[in-house]
């Protein structure tokens, strides 16, 4: 019998990946923006000025009035919900002033403030169905001075003047929803389960647990906020949610999937700061899920979300198709060949390509063939003099490859020779769907896909400079693990090892493993149009 939890937790993984690969949609009907100031501005200021407001932040933030006149009535004249409440205002960086701010000022100025949002994951324990895992959105009071009667998928609040995140988010959980969890400092499972009961003296489960993830900043016309998000496991029923009517008008539950719908299909029913919040903790999953290192860029304490990819680098052989091989096994035969005509041992070719990666790279390394072009050009020549019956062009693959952003460019980076993928890519119809081959020449032969050179080249010959730019598609485990190291974004296609003939993984090297080239769009959608 599978535990419960178990089942939990794959129904929650499950919903999380069909969501984060669709949620990239429906971002494009929200209007937010993320934007970061530069880092060597405003080194020094520490206090920030009402006063300085300028005009331009002023009108945007009238013209979002405009739409409730009696909410910029109330804000102007201060009679607002909380209007004197002082708040954490904060400069750019995160950095709080020294007094604080009202509330409505910080509405008026739309200044830099901190708050909170929360995740809240709904497991309904006392249920005897094995649902899937769902989301706690609430729909805000009509009387919010933000966002009234919008609907918010991250609950939370604004951080008051000399209060810290943590203070704030369990303050405003138990005031909103009658919510207490118990925060925990790390991700350990032992401490989200079990707990003692100060009361009792005995060990309890606690129904609700707390852990905050990161920092982000968010910035559009109508709200400029530092937030931290946390994710809450909430284990009880939604009966026992108590609402506070003067900030929540009602608490919904609702699936993952659901969610995904409602914010397609009505986009402007959402928060939008809350939407972006939500897609910043896909992402963070995703990353957990697949063991990834937070990078710089992605620092915990400035969490963003990921620019688009500006440059894609697919491999070419058992990547852009499969046949089982055939042509591959062909060209191993003939590098064999090769190598038993100069001496070396039957099989050797193949145990030179594993060490190094290609085998011509080993017989170059190992002392087998001069470093001469000439001689090189001959070998490449002589060991690709195969037949390309297996391949036929494949409509699906182009149709899907035409789908793609045409302002992100296609690469092939092939440990191959360029002859060989351009009869490849001819043989399957797609040669005109890339900008360039790079292949085993312009790596100057002996830097293959093992090693950093290679990257470096491709991204120079690409004209990308930052490597979390580039995604990059191959069927090799080690080309995948040595791209993810130089800080690429990577996907392994194909998930059958030549050698072994049963699965195989990057364990948490790439974003995504797919079964074939044809599911790409699947895992980034946002590439398409």
């Amino acid at each position: 019998m599978i535990p419960r939890v178990f089942v939990c937790h794959l129904s929650l993984l499950r919903d999380l990946i069909v969501f984060a690969a669709s949620i990239a949609i429906s971002s494009r009907l929200t209007s937010s923006r993320h934007s970061a100031t530069s880092e060597q501005q405003q080194q020094q200021q520490i206090i920030v000025d009402t006063s300085t407001a300028t005009s331009t932040t002023t009108k945007k933030t009238h013209h979002h009035f405009e739409a409730d006149a009696k909410l910029l009535e109330s804000l102007q004249n201060g009679t607002s919900r909380d209007a004197s409440e002082r708040v954490c205002t904060v400069d750019d960086h995160n950095r709080p002033t020294l007094y604080g701010h009202d509330r409505r000022d910080v509405r008026l100025h739309n200044l830099w403030h901190r708050a909170t949002y929360c995740i809240i994951l709904h497991h309904d324990d006392s249920s005897n169905e094995t649902t899937s895992v769902s989301l706690l959105v609430q729909r805000r009071s009509q009387t919010k001075d933000y966002c009234p009667g919008k609907l918010d998928p991250t609950p939370g609040g604004v951080v008051g003047f000399d209060e810290s995140y943590d203070e704030n988010a369990l303050r405003e959980l138990e005031e909103e929803m009658g919510i207490q969890p118990v925060l925990i400092q790390h991700s350990d499972e032992s401490n989200k389960t079990n707990s003692n009961n100060s009361d009792s003296g005995t060990t309890c489960t606690i129904r609700t647990t707390m852990q905050g993830l990161f920092n982000f900043p968010y910035e559009d016309d109508r709200v400029r906020c530092w937030g931290r998000l946390y994710e809450v496991i909430y284990r009880g029923p939604l009966s026992d949610i108590r609402i506070q009517k003067e900030e929540v008008d009602e608490v919904l539950s609702i699936p993952f999937h659901q969610v995904n719908h409602l914010l397609q299909t009505k986009p402007h029913d959402w928060t939008p700061d809350s939407v972006y919040a939500l897609r910043l903790y896909l992402q963070h999953t995703h990353d957990r899920r697949l063991m990834r290192q937070t990078s710089s860029s992605l620092s915990i304490e400035r969490y963003r979300l990921r620019s688009k990819p500006r440059v894609i680098f697919f491999d070419c052989d058992d990547c852009l198709y499969f046949d089982n091989w055939k042509l591959a096994n062909q060209i191993t035969q003939k590098i064999d060949q090769w190598c038993t005509a100069k001496g070396l041992p039957t099989g050797e070719a193949y145990e030179l390509y594993k060490r190094h990666g290609t085998a011509l790279k080993g017989l170059l390394a190992e002392g087998y063939m001069d470093h001469c072009e000439r001689t090189i050009d001959k070998f490449l020549l002589a060991v690709h003099n195969v037949q390309y019956h297996s391949l036929s062009r494949d409509e699906e693959l182009r149709q899907m490859l035409m789908r793609l952003d045409p302002q992100v460019p296609k690469y092939i980076f092939t440990a191959s020779a360029r002859h060989h993928a351009e009869r490849c890519l001819d043989k399957l119809g797609i040669r005109d769907m890339f900008c360039d081959i790079i292949d085993t020449k312009a790596c100057g032969f002996v830097n293959t896909k093992y090693s950093s050179e290679a990257f470096e080249i491709a991204m120079r010959i690409a004209g990308v400079d930052d490597a979390e730019s580039c995604l990059f598609l191959d069927d090799s485990v080690k080309n995948i693990q040595a791209g993810q190291r130089f800080g690429w974004r990577c996907v392994l296609v194909g998930r059958i090892g030549r050698d072994c003939g049963t699965p195989i993984t990057t364990e948490g090297h790439a974003e995504h493993e797919i079964d074939r080239i044809h599911d790409f769009e699947k895992v980034f959608p946002e590439l398409f149009v």
